[in-house]
């Protein structure tokens, strides 16, 4: 198999393992409380950096905001 190919085939794996393996370990506790909770924070701060990089950041006007000084 081509080196590259490879490489992220390997990497894939590893990922699809480790996020499966999240998403069994949390389907047992539940919403409750548990050891994974920093790992959740961490997985839903990069979703919203994600977000705000694709969308910009929220509540950004849609146009220029009006001035006090041109009345």
């Amino acid at each position: 198999m081509n080196p590259q190919t490879d490489k992220v085939v390997r990497r894939t794996t590893m990922v699809a393992t480790a996020v499966a393996s999240y998403f069994l370990l949390t389907g047992d506790y539940g919403p409750e409380p548990n050891v994974l909770d920093p790992i959740k924070r961490k997985i839903l701060a990069a979703q919203d950096s994600v977000k705000q990089f694709i969308f910009g950041p929220k509540g950004e006007p849609s146009g220029k905001e009006p001035s006090d000084t041109a009345k």
